[in-house]
């Protein structure tokens, strides 16, 4: 998002903690990146800030009074939120209220992106019929043929800490633009991914799964034979969108970003085509135990997202994110 904005040129100010390595220790780190933007792009700025801190966010949007806010910050993981209910809730839901309100006392007209996820919707999809697939669970239902769309329920299904901490924010976010009028939008990602995600086992799917077969680790699959399926969207896929939301904004919207079916695969599949980058056989375990609220299969219908911006589709397909995550883990590794 920051190389994004600051190759069109604008004057990117970057909030950040790295909480991350906080919640996921050193593989977590983001420091590097950090460094990286820093170094790349003179028209960056690096705060280190943390979204909690409300008199220090109040503070920045007063001295800034930016143009566009984009709120990616949170405690990203719903297995490891179960842990940590308070710091969860006071990054995702506390800490988006602060961005809000300054935003609303500072730059009311400023546009505001907020990632939210797909878990707001619990785990309600796993009760659509299923079809077992060789390689993955799909839906049954033509009526879900494109995936889910933003008028599923959220509500009366288990959501995991993390889940319900989003389930607060994106409800904000949406109140804030329809109460305040604010241009708001909530984006209930999938598996946002690409070469520079630092993942680990507890968040970040695709970049871990592709890590422990570089470095030959022991990958544990929870549950569902492994057949659970992800729709994955590269990060310059999800920076565009941002960008047409900034250029036509509107008030209190949802929408559901993600790779759609095209870029979905289920973990069996992600090993196939990892290995057949890499030459390397995946390393495997089996824990029969699903990790609670996990979707047996999601993926984003894209269709309300296409209909409100035409100019926005999806231009990195599976096949090449794999390719840049493989190569990106191999530099960095070696």
């Amino acid at each position: 998002m920051v190389a994004h904005f600051a190759a069109l040129g604008w004057d990117v100010h970057g909030v950040d903690s790295n909480q991350r390595a906080v919640f996921f220790g050193p593989g977590g780190d983001t420091r590097w990146m950090q460094q990286r933007l820093t170094n790349r792009w003179k028209n960056f700025r690096h705060h280190e800030l943390d979204v909690r801190d409300r008199t220090g966010i109040d503070a920045l949007l007063r001295e800034l009074k930016p143009d566009a806010i984009v709120h990616a910050a949170a405690q990203p993981s719903h297995d490891r939120a179960a842990s940590i209910p308070f710091d969860d809730f006071d990054t995702n839901a506390v800490g988006t209220l602060n961005l809000l309100q300054a935003a609303r006392t500072h730059c009311l007209d400023a546009p505001f992106v907020h990632f939210s996820t797909n878990k707001v919707y619990g785990d309600a999809p796993n009760e659509l019929r299923l079809v077992e697939r060789e390689t993955r669970w799909d839906y049954a239902d033509a009526a879900y043929a494109g995936g889910i769309a933003e008028d599923f329920r959220i509500d009366q299904s288990t959501h995991s800490i993390f889940g319900a901490s989003k389930v607060a924010a994106d409800v904000l976010v949406q109140e804030y633009g329809r109460y305040f009028g604010m241009k708001t939008c909530a984006l209930r990602g999938g598996c946002l991914t690409g070469p520079a995600h630092a993942g680990v086992e507890l968040h970040g799917f695709l970049s871990y799964l592709v890590k422990c077969n570089v470095e030959g680790r022991t990958y544990r699959i929870f549950g569902y034979k492994g057949k659970q399926v992800r729709d994955n969207i590269h990060a310059r896929d999800v920076a565009k969108f941002a960008e047409a939301f900034l250029a036509a904004p509107r008030s209190g919207e949802v929408y559901n970003l993600g790779g759609g079916k095209g870029n979905a695969c289920s973990i069996i599949e992600a090993f196939a085509l990892v290995e057949a980058r890499t030459g390397k056989a995946m390393v495997s375990e089996y824990d029969a135990t699903n990790r609670i609220g996990d979707h047996i299969c999601y993926y984003s219908d894209l269709r309300k997202m296409r209909a409100h911006y035409p100019g926005w589709s999806i231009t990195v397909p599976l096949a090449t994110i794999f390719d840049e995550i493989v190569e990106a883990w191999q530099r960095r590794l070696a």
